[in-house]
C-alpha cells in the first residue's frame, strides 16, 4: 500500500493452499484522545515514547477464505512476532499496537476474539481535517500490549538533554531569570515562564489569578500550561543546571546532601479532572499526583536547588496489582524511582569531583538494587539509607553472619551526642541525647533478588535514645551507607548528615501548606 507512511512492515499470510491475505503495521496517529487519556501520559511523554506504539494499519483476508477464527488466529501470531521484527528493521521494540475499524461496515469482532480492548470511538476527523468538519466516518479503537509494562514505558518520565553549568558573563537579573532563564523553549514561552515564576514568587500563597493580578496575564499563564512544549522536564530543566552552578561554586572537599523523598498532593475536590490517580489505599479513594523529588543542601541544611523531581499519576486499572517481589526486576516497580534519581546524581558527581554527593533516603529507599547500583557506579555519589529491612549481613570484623539489627545492638557504645530534634505533628520539639554504634559489614542479597550481586560491603550505624522523656518514643535510626565510618565522629557525622533529610520534608510541608499547591484548581494533571 503506498499510503503507508513511516516506519512499517507488511506480513503475508501463507497457507499450504496459497496466500489467504495480509497485513500491515505502520507509524501511530499522532494524536488519539480515547488512546491518550487511556495511557495517561503527559504531552512530553506522549512526545517521546510515539513511536513505541504501531498502528495496525491494513488486514485483509481475501473474501473467498471462510475458516473459522483465522482472522483471530492470525492476529495472535502477528503480534506474537511483531516486537522481535521491528527490533530487527528500527532498532526498537514497540511495546503497544491500535488499530482502527470502520463501525459503519465492520464490528471489529476478530479483534475482540484476539484480546484487543475496545476503548471507544473516534471523533470522525481523519488526519487531513485541517477545517475539524469530522466529514470521515467513525471508527472503533482498539489496543493490545506487546508487553506487560507497556504503561510504566510509555510514562516514564521524559529524559531531557541535561543543561550544564554554564560561566555566567553577567549577573541575571533576578531570581527568575537565575533558575528559568536558560530554559529550552521559544523566546515567548520562556518570557511568560519568567513572568508567571515573578508572579508566584511575589505572592505564593494566593490562587493563580489573584498571583497575576489581571485577567490578561492570567489568561496567559493557562495557555502557556496548556502549551504542548511546556512540561514538567522543559520547565525543570534550567532550574537543574543552576542548581548544579552552585555546588560547581563550593569549596573544594565540600559535602552535598540530597534527600530524596515522595509526597502525595490531594486535588480531590476539583471535579471532572482527568489525569488524576489513587493516592490512597482505595481506586475510588482520594484522588491526586505523586512527586518524588530530590533536594541538594549543603550540611547546615542550607538549599542549594532540586538536581531531580518527577510527578505522575497512579493507573486505577492497576491499583493493588503493581508488581511486588524480589523476583520482579527494579525497573518494573515504582520504587525505580530511586534508582533513577540515584543515577541522576551520581551524573552530578562525575562532573563536579571536588565535591562529595550523598544521596539520603528514608526506609522506603531500603532497596538492595540501590546498593548494588551504588558498588557499581565508581566514582558516582554515596548512598545514606535508613534500614528497613532486617537483611542477612556479616560482620566483616569477627566473620560472624547474623541479621543486622542484632549485629549492630551487639556492637558496643561508641559515642554519645545530642541533636536538636524540630517540632513535627505529635512531637514537640527537644534535645534528644543519643548513643552511637557501628561496624562493617557484608549485606548479603535477599533470596530470589535478580541483582548481578551477591553481597556488598556496607558500613552500618546505630542511633538509639536509650533514655527518652516520659510519654515520647525514643529515636532508633539503622543507618546504612557506602561512606566509611571507621571512627566514632564519622559515625556521628553521618547522624547527623541523616537528620537534614528532614529539609524535603520541610519543603513538601511549604509546598502545601505555604504555596497551598493542593488548593489549585486546574482541571488536567499536567497542568
Amino acid at each position: 500500500d503506498p499510503k503507508l507512511c513511516g516506519a512499517q512492515i507488511r506480513y503475508l499470510i501463507n497457507s499450504e493452499r496459497g496466500i489467504l491475505g495480509g497485513l500491515s503495521f505502520s507509524a501511530a496517529a499522532l494524536r488519539l484522545r480515547e488512546r491518550d487519556e487511556h495511557i495517561g501520559w503527559t504531552e512530553g511523554q506522549r512526545k517521546a515514547g510515539l513511536q513505541q506504539i504501531v498502528n495496525n494499519s491494513r488486514f485483509l483476508i481475501s473474501p473467498q477464505v471462510k475458516v473459522h477464527n483465522l482472522a483471530s488466529h492470525v492476529l495472535a501470531m502477528a503480534t506474537r512476532r511483531l516486537a522481535q521484527d521491528w527490533q530487527k528493521l528500527y532498532g526498537y521494540e514497540p511495546v503497544l499496537v491500535e488499530t482502527f475499524v470502520d463501525s459503519t461496515q465492520y464490528e471489529g469482532t476478530c479483534y475482540a476474539a484476539a484480546n484487543w480492548e475496545l476503548l471507544g470511538h473516534t471523533q470522525g476527523r481523519g488526519r487531513q481535517d485541517t477545517a475539524r468538519e469530522a466529514e470521515v466516518a467513525r471508527k472503533r479503537v482498539f489496543l493490545y500490549p506487546l508487553k506487560d509494562n507497556w504503561r510504566r514505558i510509555l510514562t516514564t518520565p521524559v529524559d531531557l538533554p541535561r543543561l550544564l553549568p554554564d560561566a555566567r558573563r553577567q549577573t541575571p537579573l533576578d531570581w527568575a531569570a537565575e533558575e528559568f532563564g536558560r530554559c529550552q523553549l521559544a523566546p515567548r514561552l520562556t518570557d511568560r515562564l519568567l513572568g508567571i515564576a515573578r508572579d508566584l514568587m511575589a505572592r505564593p500563597n494566593t490562587t493563580l489569578p489573584q498571583a497575576c493580578g489581571d485577567e490578561t496575564r492570567t489568561r496567559a499563564a493557562y495557555r502557556f500550561m496548556a502549551h504542548s512544549d511546556v512540561t514538567f522536564e522543559s520547565i525543570l530543566q534550567p532550574h537543574y543546571a543552576a542548581t548544579e552552578a552552585r555546588i560547581a561554586q563550593l569549596p573544594s572537599g565540600a559535602v552535598v546532601l540530597v534527600p530524596q523523598d515522595t509526597t502525595s498532593l490531594n486535588y480531590s475536590h476539583i471535579r471532572e479532572a482527568v489525569g488524576l490517580g489513587p493516592i490512597g489505599a482505595k481506586a475510588d479513594g482520594a484522588q491526586g499526583l505523586h512527586l518524588h523529588s530530590s533536594l541538594a543542601v549543603d550540611t547546615q541544611g542550607v538549599p542549594l536547588g532540586f538536581l531531580e523531581a518527577e510527578c505522575w499519576a497512579r493507573d486505577p486499572e492497576l491499583h493493588g496489582q503493581r508488581p511486588s517481589g524480589p523476583r520482579v526486576p527494579i525497573e518494573d516497580k515504582e520504587s525505580a524511582r530511586w534508582l533513577r534519581h540515584y543515577r541522576t546524581i551520581s551524573a552530578v558527581q562525575r562532573r563536579q569531583a571536588g565535591v562529595t554527593l550523598v544521596s539520603v533516603g528514608d526506609r522506603e529507599a531500603d532497596i538492595y538494587e540501590l546498593f548494588a547500583d551504588a558498588a557499581q557506579s565508581p566514582g558516582g555519589a554515596h548512598l545514606l539509607v535508613r534500614a528497613r529491612h532486617d537483611r542477612q549481613v556479616t560482620d566483616q570484623e569477627s566473620e560472624e553472619s547474623a541479621r543486622l539489627f542484632r549485629t549492630l545492638q551487639g556492637q558496643s557504645q561508641a559515642g554519645v551526642y545530642e541533636l536538636a530534634l524540630p517540632r513535627i505533628k505529635g512531637r514537640a520539639a527537644r534535645v534528644a541525647t543519643l548513643t552511637v554504634r557501628f561496624a562493617a559489614l557484608t549485606m548479603h542479597a535477599p533470596q530470589g533478588c535478580p541483582s548481578a550481586l551477591a553481597s556488598l560491603p556496607i558500613a552500618g550505624v546505630l542511633i538509639r535514645e536509650e533514655t527518652p522523656p516520659a510519654g515520647t518514643t525514643p529515636i532508633e535510626w539503622m543507618l546504612l551507607t557506602t561512606l566509611p565510618v571507621t571512627t566514632a565522629e564519622q559515625a556521628i557525622e553521618k547522624a547527623r548528615w541523616y537528620a537534614e533529610r528532614w529539609n524535603i520534608e520541610v519543603f513538601h510541608r511549604t509546598l502545601k501548606t505555604g504555596c497551598r499547591i493542593e488548593d489549585r484548581l486546574l482541571t488536567e494533571g499536567d497542568r
